[in-house]
């Protein structure tokens, strides 16, 4: 299972310092996400969300922040644009144009994400006969 966690500092509503505890990673083959709240200083502990599908803006950038970003390239060459359209309007329900545009990022300097982003895609894109692989 490939996954990432980063801890985020936050304040809890009895005023101690707390932890916010992102994670992203692929489970049966989707992509989850999850965020976990702790104080030590009330002793609260509750997950705030688990569940599948793409991460808020907040999460992604404190996973970036404490990984950096991994990128997919396309492994030429790509016999045909067709199946890497389709996989980025189904995965990434965007319009044809920016599928287009995703494509065209793919066949250059590639599609950047955390590692479970693009480990997600990779495998889609592979499945549909689409060569890529990931620099991390």
């Amino acid at each position: 299972m490939t996954g990432q966690t980063a801890k985020i500092a936050s304040l809890c509503e009895c005023g101690s310092a707390a932890v916010r505890q992102v994670n992203q990673f692929i489970n049966h083959g989707e992509l989850w996400w999850d965020a976990e709240f702790s104080c030590d200083g009330c002793g609260t502990h509750l997950c705030e969300y688990a569940g599948r599908g793409t991460a808020p803006d907040d999460v992604r950038e404190a996973l970036l922040a404490a990984h950096g970003p991994a990128r997919l390239r396309l492994v030429p060459p790509m016999p045909s644009l067709v199946p890497a359209l389709k996989v980025f309007r189904e995965v990434s329900a965007v319009s044809l144009s920016q599928a287009r545009e995703l494509v065209e990022n793919l066949s250059h300097d590639g599609v950047a994400g955390t590692l479970p982003e693009m480990e997600f895609l990779k495998t889609r894109l592979q499945l549909h006969g689409v060569p890529v692989d990931i620099d991390r």
